[in-house]
């Protein structure tokens, strides 16, 4: 798209906050106190899963919006969303009495595609197509060229962005200090982009971190190529975050800006997930999670180490999380965390193997979450796919050791094989 980034500065920011603020909550900055406890830093939550549309994003497609004169007002609007975007869209759509068409991907959640219909009421059309945002802003911009009605870009427009670092203002205004690292969810770039823009001015001492889901790390390739590159292969599973291409504006300012960008694997957003809903009583999206996964203490291998003393702020970006998508969310986390392994085993087609398996090979912890035998005529084994859930972690070799001593044919099947898709 391109654009003079200059525009994106904390006398923006400070006036978007002003211009919006009827239309945003002012998230609360929540204490942490596990990690707080785990690190001996002063962890905080900034819950924007807390506004209208449960997510960030209705900052920037408000303060698009309210920029619009009236021939633009009449026009029309369009956008493509994974479903964050789209809802704050719908809202602005709504409230300012804007015509809007949204395109979404096909894989959008039921729950973001019902409340983007609650929230636009009469004056939102939405359109599914594709599988991916990507494809979904390809439709937008077509549909725009066409019709005329005017782009709300969710990541890679000025005024989106400046909108989106209103968080920024927000938490320096709460914490009546600098923090001294705000970790920061990353998918298109708009929010990262935002919040380093303020931050580089009014605390120049803060150090932003970017994070992007392992799958789907395309600001990462953006910066080590010099230039937005698409990805030629994505996980879409974190879904608010997984953009092919990151925008040419907010690279350009995530670049110029020296923010680094670190990646979470998607287990570990699953397990960060389950932790927040365990724990806190919070229900976060993937990409909502995504920042609050990469935070652990000094030495404990964590996308992002932080020390004692340290006040440090993790943006929870978004809310908006299907129920349905909660046993994958658990698959993921136990495969992450080593407590779920899966095997193709050859059992012997004689009465008793399965008990002789059950005695002399499952652990006291252990479990069976998947057993599929079909029994074969004329032969003496039989294959069945297994799926093993540990008491721990640990307890995994002395299971291949008794998988050995048992004498049954065996075989892993690794996270990576397409055998694994197939069951788990």
């Amino acid at each position: 798209m391109g654009f003079d980034t200059s525009q994106v500065s904390a006398t923006a920011v400070r006036e978007a906050a002003q211009r919006i603020q009827h239309a945003v909550t002012r998230t609360p900055l929540q204490s942490w106190a596990r990690v707080s406890a785990a690190t001996g830093a002063r962890v905080h939550i900034k819950r924007e899963d807390l506004e209208p549309v449960r997510s960030y994003k209705v900052r920037g497609a408000f303060n698009l919006m309210l920029r619009l004169d009236e021939a633009e007002q009449a026009r029309g609007v369009v956008c493509a969303s994974a479903g964050n975007h789209a809802q704050g869209v719908a809202l602005a759509c709504a409230e300012l009495g804007i015509a809007g068409r949204i395109f979404v991907p096909r894989t959008t959640p039921r729950q973001k595609l019902d409340r983007i219909a609650t929230l636009g009421r009469h004056q939102v059309t939405i359109v599914k197509v594709g599988s991916t945002y990507d494809e979904a802003s390809a439709a937008a911009r077509s549909f725009a060229e066409t019709d005329g009605a005017v782009m709300v870009h969710p990541f890679d427009d000025p005024r989106t962005i400046i909108g989106q670092g209103t968080v920024a203002k927000e938490v320096h205004d709460q914490l009546g200090a600098p923090p001294d690292v705000v970790v920061v969810p990353v998918g298109g770039g708009g929010l990262v982009a935002g919040m380093a823009a303020y931050f580089a001015e009014a605390c120049p001492s803060t150090r932003v971190v970017g994070v992007e889901p392992a799958g789907a790390a395309s600001m990462a390739a953006a910066l080590a190529a010099g230039e937005p590159v698409t990805l030629t292969e994505m996980d879409t599973f974190v879904d608010g975050a997984a953009v092919r291409r990151v925008g040419d504006g907010s690279y350009e300012l995530v670049q110029r800006l020296g923010v680094p960008m670190l990646a979470v694997a998607e287990g570990r957003i699953c397990a960060e997930m389950l932790d927040l809903y365990q724990v806190e009583g919070i229900i976060a999206e993937p990409a909502g999670a995504l920042a609050l996964a990469a935070v652990g203490p000094v030495g404990s291998g964590a996308t992002v180490e932080v020390g004692p003393g340290s006040t440090v702020v993790c943006i929870l970006s978004g809310g908006n999380n299907d129920i349905s998508r909660y046993a994958e969310v658990e698959e993921r986390a136990l495969v992450h965390t080593g407590l779920r392994h899966y095997f193709v085993i050859d059992f012997p087609q004689e009465p008793g193997a399965l008990r002789r398996f059950l005695d002399s090979v499952l652990g006291p912890d252990d479990d069976i979450s998947l057993f599929e035998y079909t029994k074969r005529s004329s032969r003496e084994t039989g294959p069945a796919f297994v799926g093993l859930t540990l008491g721990k972690a640990d307890d995994y070799q002395p299971l291949l050791e008794r998988m050995d001593a048992s004498g049954l044919s065996y075989q892993p099947i690794p996270p990576d094989s397409p055998l694994f898709r197939f069951f788990a």
